[in-house]
């Protein structure tokens, strides 16, 4: 056998041992894998696989993704393959994990095929790519008996809570009755009537009556959810209360909800002292109509040891976010509007030990209320919190709430040294706010009253009626959050081109409340997980540090303006009404001077304002350039260390072989 045959037989028998080494490497490998995501988003939670310990029955999971269509659409459609292969491979860990319980199966449903007819009899969303192209990406599981739970779509805002959308779907799959959440509301959280007389005439006038808020759609898909009216008499025949923005309620729905509490009913209390979501029509607005926007409970509240001042908010600056707040305005800090970061949730609790972005929109303060000794098996968790530099603020007036000025807030805000606790979690033994009852009045058909010959109602009369109830309670656990609109459609979500879209953790906080006051732990412990929000620390740093540098003069520039604008208004308000030409020309004079002086000042503030953009830049730069140049720096030294090492080693060869000779 001649060399070249030798070669040739080695080249082809050394592709058959690599080709070999491969497939063995890919079997073998599929249960060795390292996940060095920072989260271990491709790890499953202790809570997944607490529910797959539980599967008693074998399911079915079918992930259809049109991976042959998605070739042929837009760059928008094409996104998803990436995001595809994320989710099959989560899946994959779930049949791992599972011992045998699930199977997966992968289905790209091709047009006019059966696989396409079921997806859409699933009720799977397609989004049309061609004539007859349709694109699918959901998820379907199935029982033995008969059971179908399904994700129509994978959203892109739901990447982040893709593994507790699939453990939700299969223990609810497995799960044979839906609990039940009952919600007492000021605000129309349920949405208009879309069959009443009012929605018509809002038709008539080219208007749609308004739909729920989006967290009762998402309550919805797990729970059954009833409407409870604000002037019940009792609570009953629910497995958890939630009471949304409670203003001014009758003294029988706050008697209720007392009761309902005492008797071991799961309770979340949402109040507000300020409540951006019940602002006035803009009629009542544009004609100066005030009308209240806050909300309160504190004759529950004092009976369980806590208190929510009226009229006063947690601040942080810390935690202010930018807003522009009329348009065309530059975004500014407002001290009114916190987005609470990793530190700002207590994380020994499962509820918001996962959570990253929470915000709130003028948020109240919770503080201990009463004597500590009345309230000794009573246990108080702080749930969110501001930093330790954190503190309470309060409004002027009503008028620099509905108009604020984030400069002015911020200026008067003074930092403080401790935490402001803006959510308790209260367990233990509670007491009646109304340990002696309530009198309410009824009315009832008068029974002295004649009949009515033409068959009339009977007349009616008004009595009294004592109603007493519980006193104290054993098991009691109430969930309070001193703010509404962290869970409104304006904060917790935003409109997209594949609907409504989930921002921050505002939903999960919610939901993770839900689901541990009502022991679903397994669940909570799943739904932020990859939720993270990477701190910009040096950014921020960054920005601090211009801001402050600056912050003297745009004070002190601020504070000129103002006392020029009240000087002008002095010397307007002096002419009246069709006389300014009877003024004399030296308050003309004056008037143009000031005008003068403002425009100025206006134009060194912008500068100012410019020079803080230029520092805040130019610090950047710097640090990126840093971050640029210390890999190439690093692989120089490394380059250097290993020349001057091979350098030595072959002088020393050389001399070691000099010798020898």
């Amino acid at each position: 056998m001649n060399r070249t045959v030798k070669a040739t037989l080695a080249v082809i028998l050394v592709l058959i041992i690599a080709f070999c080494a491969i497939s063995v490497c890919q079997n073998i490998g599929k249960s060795w894998k390292v996940d060095v995501t920072e989260q271990k988003l491709y790890t499953l939670s202790g809570g997944t696989k607490a529910i797959l310990k539980k599967l008693n029955q074998p399911i079915t999971v079918k992930l259809y993704y049109a991976r042959t269509a998605a070739m042929k659409a837009p760059d928008q459609i094409r996104f998803f393959n990436n995001y595809y292969e994320f989710v099959r491979a989560l899946l994959e860990e779930y049949v791992a994990a599972a011992n045998g319980m699930v199977r997966l199966d992968i289905i790209d449903p091709r047009p006019y095929s059966d696989e396409e007819e079921q997806a859409m009899r699933f009720g799977l969303q397609k989004f049309p790519i061609t004539e007859e192209e349709n694109f699918f990406f959901g998820l379907v599981v199935q029982t033995q008996f008969g059971v179908e739970k399904t994700i129509p779509f994978f959203s892109p805002d739901r990447q982040n809570f893709i593994e507790y959308d699939i453990s939700y779907l299969i223990d609810s799959a497995i799960t044979r009755q839906k609990r039940s959440i009952g919600i007492l509301s000021s605000l129309p959280v349920f949405g208009d009537d879309t069959s009443g007389y009012m929605a018509q005439m809002m038709r008539m006038q080219g208007k749609e009556p308004q739909g729920p808020w989006t967290f009762i759609e998402q309550l919805r898909q797990q729970y059954e959810v009833k409407e409870i009216k604000p002037d019940v008499n009792s609570i009953e025949s629910i497995d958890m209360l939630i009471v949304i923005h409670p203003k001014e309620l009758k003294e029988q729905t706050r008697f209720a909800i007392d009761q309902y509490v005492l008797k071991g009913g799961r309770t979340i209390i949402m109040t507000d002292p300020y409540c951006i979501s019940d602002r006035p029509p803009q009629q009542q607005m544009m004609y100066g109509q005030m009308q209240s926007q806050s909300s309160e409970l504190n004759t529950l509240l004092h009976a369980w040891g806590l208190d929510m001042p009226e009229n006063t908010f947690a601040g942080d600056r810390q935690l202010a976010a930018r807003v522009s707040l009329r348009p065309n305005d530059r975004p500014e800090k407002l001290i009114a509007y916190l987005q609470l970061t990793s530190e700002c949730f207590n994380k020994k609790q499962v509820a918001t030990a996962p959570l990253n972005d929470v915000r709130m929109l003028f948020p109240g303060a919770l503080e201990k209320y009463g004597d500590p000794n009345n309230f000794k098996d009573v246990e108080y968790t702080p749930l969110l919190m501001t930093t330790n530099r954190g503190n309470t603020w309060k409004p002027e007036s009503p008028y620099e709430l509905m108009m604020p000025d984030a400069a002015r807030l911020m200026e008067k805000f003074f930092d403080g040294s401790k935490p402001v606790n803006m959510a308790y979690l209260v367990t233990g033994k509670l007491k009646s706010a109304f340990p002696n009852g309530i009198t309410v009045e009824n009315e009832i058909d008068d029974p002295n009253a004649p009949a009515d010959p033409n068959g009339g109602e009977p007349k009616k009369i008004k009595v009294a009626q004592k109603l007493t109830g519980v006193k104290d309670g054993n098991d009691c656990v109430v969930a309070v959050i001193a703010d509404v609109d962290f869970i409104s459609d304006i904060i917790a979500y935003q409109k997209s081109f594949f609907g409504t879209m989930v921002t921050g953790d505002n939903a999960a906080l919610l939901m993770n409340v839900i689901d541990d006051l009502s022991g679903s732990s397994e669940l909570v412990s799943i739904r932020s997980r990859g939720n993270f929000k990477r701190p910009f620390d040096k950014v921020d740093a960054i920005e601090a540090r211009a801001e402050k540098s600056t912050a003297e003069e745009v004070g002190r520039i601020n504070a000129e303006i103002a006392g020029f604008e009240k000087e002008l208004q002095d010397i307007v308000s002096s002419a009246k009404q069709g006389e300014e030409a009877l003024v004399g020309s030296s308050i003309i004079n004056k008037k143009k001077e000031l005008e003068l002086k403002i425009r100025q000042a206006k134009r060194k503030l912008k500068e100012v304002s410019r020079q803080r953009v230029v520092q805040i830049e130019k610090l950047g730069n710097k640090l990126r350039n840093i971050n640029m140049l210390a890999a190439p720096v690093c692989i120089l030294i490394i380059a250097l260390v290993l020349g001057i090492y091979r350098t030595t080693r072959k002088r020393q060869y050389i001399s070691g072989a000099g010798a020898h000779t």
